[in-house]
């Protein structure tokens, strides 16, 4: 891995694809983009059809781990998953009539390096965004079209709260894996646009 730096490539709508520093790969909520590396984990948010298209990635071996919200919170309770290369860490999400605080999830995801990057999922501002401003995380990525979720001024206001050093906005444009004058619309300290096939170094 070049530097010895994780990676996150935006694949467009809300998926995403990072490879750690130990070249584990990694995709969230798979649906748009290309899977041409095998995974060794699999995270998903929730079950919308624009979130949950596990069958296409191809997995490395048996040992490839999927997360869903199904595991991620059980009997009310988020749960962490700690897996030598990477600690994944259930928080809140949903907070809206399209989606359910008890069937939607995001994730924290904390390398062996310390980076920290939090994946807000589908949702609206949540209760629990005033504890992650404790967390001093480098990276948060906020959904904000505007209809199923959160639009970007609440997505900014989301970004104030939790506080985090860098900012990108994503799963911003109903039936677009990406639109540029959306993404400008985020107004929030920090910013990073990632275009969709764009990818960017966690430092």
């Amino acid at each position: 891995m070049e530097n010895g730096m994780a990676k996150l490539l935006y694949q467009g709508q809300a998926s995403l694809r990072i490879v750690t520093s130990e070249g584990k790969v990694i995709y969230i909520d798979p649906y748009a983009g290309e899977y041409d590396m095998p995974a060794d984990l699999i995270l998903v948010t929730h079950q919308h059809f624009d979130h949950n298209k596990v069958e296409l990635v191809k997995r490395r071996n048996s040992g490839c781990v999927i997360i869903s919200q199904d595991e991620a919170l059980k009997n009310g309770k988020h749960q962490i998953f700690k897996l030598g290369y990477v600690t994944v860490e259930a928080v809140e999400a949903g907070y809206n009539r399209y989606h359910d605080i008890t069937k939607c999830v995001g994730y924290i995801l904390t390398f062996t390096d310390g980076k920290t990057i939090y994946i807000s999922g589908d949702t609206s501002k949540t209760k629990q965004m005033n504890t992650l401003a404790e967390r001093n995380l480098d990276y948060a990525i906020f959904c904000c079209d505007g209809h199923f979720n959160m639009d970007m001024d609440e997505a900014a206001e989301c970004a104030a709260i939790v506080g985090a050093k860098y900012n990108i906005p994503y799963h911003m444009s109903i039936g677009e894996v990406f639109n540029p004058k959306c993404a400008e619309q985020f107004q929030a300290k920090g910013r990073i646009i990632v275009a969709d096939g764009e990818e960017i170094m966690i430092k």
